[in-house]
């Protein structure tokens, strides 16, 4: 049922939820929005790995829509390259070529499957228990924290430029009224490229030289055990990311998917996903956090926007040029945006906390909380077997789920 929130005589009232009404026009230029935040993340994995880019949008875009599917259209979120996968892909392409990566990463995204019917016998009452807020908070931090540096990175580029588009998004996004104030990202990449036009810093060079219409170079896979075993394991690492993003987004739009539509068919849409992309020829698959802060800023919230990005993600696949003109839009731009986004999702992980009360007075909730927030920040490593590592994210998750399991509860 559409409620009465969205757009009235034009201005903008209150969180855009699922069935809050928006013109298409206005939906479109929405889901763009959403394509040029996925973008630079998509496009980078193919590159660092020797897969195919216009593969990697292609099957970003198909992925996104099969879990939309899959989670029967509850969950705004668009699934892009995983970064998880880099270091072994790129170590199997360069050894063994493109088809055998593609056998480790269709394997992989059966990892999902597996681990989902697992969830499914469990319950979402076990999932609850061993995912408090006290431990979900911190990890939600972790994923915006982990980010920061990618951002500071790109906005150190031009400082200035980057403080202005920063600047930009901040003013459109709470002074701006009507439908521009949904637009705080876009807003921000027009200035800050403009500035950037004058500054003599954009390279135009990739659109003359790019083809209108290009076919994305799929490949057939090879299944060789070697493969399977470097890249497989990366699995494990991306799906804890996976149900921290989950929990991320249903903080940000303030919705319980774990609950419904569950994690069983989230992990089956992200590793199903992930398999179709190994089969096609692109990276493995996961859900972005960069769209999350998207969310978090502009408080739209329907999915279909996500599903929008996701056909454009599938158009850029085959116009050489468009994804070329988005290809140069540089970097200090990127970070100006990137500086609110991510940090966005950290602020959602303490809002999360704060929420549920959770009392940090509490040694034993401070002792869980400090050890997700240094060993996912601070970059800790583990080797589980052969080449298999884990590490980030996913060993912060899996540290901070034990010690909450086997500290003695605070009596009282």
């Amino acid at each position: 049922m559409a409620s009465s929130k969205g757009t009235v005589k034009g201005r903008v009232v209150g969180p855009i939820r699922p069935g809050d009404y928006l013109p298409t026009y206005q939906l479109l230029v929405l889901g763009l929005q959403h394509a040029f935040t996925m973008f630079g993340a998509t496009i980078l994995v193919p590159l660092l790995t020797g897969l195919d880019v216009n593969v990697a949008l292609f099957t970003a875009g198909i992925g996104t829509l099969w879990f939309h599917l899959v989670t029967k259209g509850r969950v705004p979120v668009f699934l892009g390259s995983s970064f998880a996968f880099i270091a072994p892909v790129a170590m199997v392409v360069t050894d063994m070529g493109i088809p055998a990566a593609q056998g480790g990463i269709i394997v992989a995204g059966l990892l999902y499957l597996v681990f989902g019917i697992l969830i499914h016998f469990l319950g979402t009452e076990f999932m609850q228990r061993i995912l408090p807020p006290v431990v979900t908070g911190p990890i939600i931090m972790v994923i915006g924290l982990n980010l920061a540096p990618v951002a500071i990175e790109s906005a150190s580029q031009n400082w200035p430029i980057a403080l202005i588009v920063l600047a930009t998004v901040a003013f459109v996004s709470l002074y701006v009224k009507g439908f521009l104030r949904l637009l705080p990202v876009i807003s921000g990449i027009v200035v800050g490229y403009i500035m950037c036009l004058f500054a003599g810093i954009v390279d135009t060079t990739p659109v003359v030289q790019a083809a209108w219409i290009r076919i994305p170079q799929f490949t057939l896979p090879v299944f060789d055990a070697a493969a399977i075993g470097l890249i497989a394991p990366a699995a494990f690492a991306s799906m804890v990311e996976h149900v921290g993003d989950i929990l991320a987004v249903g903080a940000t739009v303030e919705d319980d998917f774990i609950e419904d539509p569950g994690l069983t068919r989230t992990l089956f849409g992200d590793g199903f996903a992930t398999s179709l992309a190994g089969l096609l020829g692109g990276p493995a698959n996961t859900t972005y956090s960069e769209n999350t802060g998207v969310l978090a800023l502009t408080k739209v919230w329907k999915p279909e926007v996500m599903r929008i990005a996701a056909v454009i993600a599938v158009i850029m696949a085959f116009v050489g040029k468009l994804g070329a003109i988005i290809r140069t839009i540089p970097a200090p731009v990127i970070g100006g945006i990137s500086i609110v986004l991510f940090g966005m999702i950290a602020a959602i992980g303490v809002r999360t906390m704060v929420e549920n009360q959770v009392d940090l007075k509490d040694s034993r909730n401070l002792l869980v909380a400090s050890v997700i927030l240094v060993v996912g920040i601070g970059g800790a490593i583990i080797t589980l077997w052969g080449n298999a590592q884990l590490g980030g994210m996913g060993l912060a998750a899996i540290l901070g789920i034990i010690l909450n399991q086997i500290l003695p509860k605070t009596q009282s």
